[in-house]
């Protein structure tokens, strides 16, 4: 278990040891320490609000990222992501509920390792390593 690892969470659906495999992974794969990160599963009304509040955006969306590191080697952030936009993304992409989180918690790591999917090279890059790590871990049916 990673003891930076902070998973907040109230839905029975989320199994806090399996993201603390993923997340461990991810560190060993992507070459990345944790200094500090919390990940945050919640409704689609509080991530609207954080939207509202931080991003001014008025809608619903599947993650939010923040990136608090300054001048750190290790990450150091906070994701929030809607598990009501996320089962809605599985339905739309006709995934399983399971590998849209997998998805989202690669996302949201891949932007506190610096990634951006604002400029569509950009994007590609990262939804080409995004969709890797989706496989790779959706694959492994016990990580250490």
């Amino acid at each position: 278990m990673l003891k930076n690892l902070t998973i907040n969470s109230s839905s029975p659906s989320i199994q806090k040891r399996t993201i603390h495999k993923y997340v461990n992974y991810l560190k060993h794969k992507l070459k990345f320490s944790v200094d500090s990160l919390t990940i945050n599963f919640v409704s689609a009304k509080e991530i609207s609000e954080i939207n509202q509040k931080y991003l001014n955006h008025n809608y619903s969306t599947d993650i939010i990222t923040f990136n608090y590191n300054i001048d750190s080697a290790g990450l150091d952030g906070e994701i929030f992501i809607s598990t009501e936009d996320a089962k809605a993304n599985a339905e739309k992409f006709k995934t399983t509920f399971h590998n849209e989180m997998i998805r989202l918690i690669i996302h949201g790591i891949l932007h506190l390792l610096g990634y951006d999917d604002v400029k569509k090279n950009d994007k590609l890059k990262m939804k080409r390593i995004e969709n890797q790590l989706v496989l790779e871990l959706s694959s492994k049916r016990s990580i250490k």
